[in-house]
């Protein structure tokens, strides 16, 4: 009795080591690009304290309209401005048998992307002059379509169609046909999500100053890390061994 497969009008099954007549041939390849970041994001952390709830939030709702107005000022330099997470929280202390109310603390957390790299310098130390203002970042990254990653994963075809023309040249024969391409990892090593930031500002207090404009940052954006990687597998002419 027959199976299916072995019957007329039913192509054989697919050989996954190919065939004397048709040899395959499996191999890997890779890319690795290290290029400037396309972007650069910052956290900006506004905050208020006082020992009346509504006097803390209106100073707040103040500073954060401040950071906000001063952010904007940058035009097209910024290309996104998100406001994250608010709060506002009582600070208690013990009085007595019980605990009583002795501040009220306000946080807004604001995040920040820039495209102009001489512009982050000028802003971060801009928004760090600022009372109770808190900076964190730079996180570098490329943007998710940016060209690069293209770059990287037409440089891992061509390596691993070099690689197998090198192995069927061993062999004294050339590339018959590809049978499969599989793309097994392409990411960057700081995708979107960012590279570890370089550096954390805390801004002065209530009690501080009003001293003159700090020189702006001079920052040295971070190389990014691109990779890919695919596995292909091709045919080749039956060589003569």
């Amino acid at each position: 009795m027959t199976s299916a497969a072995e019957q007329p009008g039913h192509p054989a099954p697919a050989t996954p080591y190919g065939t004397p007549a048709a040899p395959r041939i499996a191999v890997r390849g890779e890319a690795h690009l290290e290029v400037d970041p396309e972007i650069a994001r910052i956290g900006i952390t506004v905050s208020a304290r006082g020992t009346d709830r509504a006097d803390a939030l209106n100073d707040l709702t103040r500073r954060n309209a401040t950071a906000l107005d001063l952010i904007k000022t940058y035009g097209d330099a910024v290309e996104k401005l998100e406001t994250g997470a608010f709060s506002i929280t009582p600070e208690l202390t013990k009085h007595g048998r019980g605990e009583r109310i002795r501040a009220y603390h306000g946080r807004v957390h604001i995040t920040a992307e820039l495209t102009d790299f001489t512009a982050l310098g000028e802003l971060t130390t801009r928004l760090a002059d600022l009372d109770l203002t808190g900076i964190d970042g730079p996180w570098w990254a490329l943007r998710p379509d940016s060209p690069a990653h293209r770059q990287a994963r037409q440089q891992a075809v061509r390596e691993a169609v070099q690689r197998a023309r090198e192995y069927a040249e061993a062999l004294g024969t050339t590339l018959a046909a590809l049978v499969e391409l599989a793309d097994t990892e392409a990411e960057s090593a700081q995708p979107y999500a960012m590279a570890a930031p370089q550096f954390a500002m805390r801004s002065k207090g209530f009690d501080a100053g009003t001293p003159e404009q700090a020189p702006a940052l001079d920052l040295e954006p971070e190389r990014q890390h691109v990779y890919a990687q695919v596995n292909a597998r091709f045919t080749m002419s039956p060589p003569a061994l």
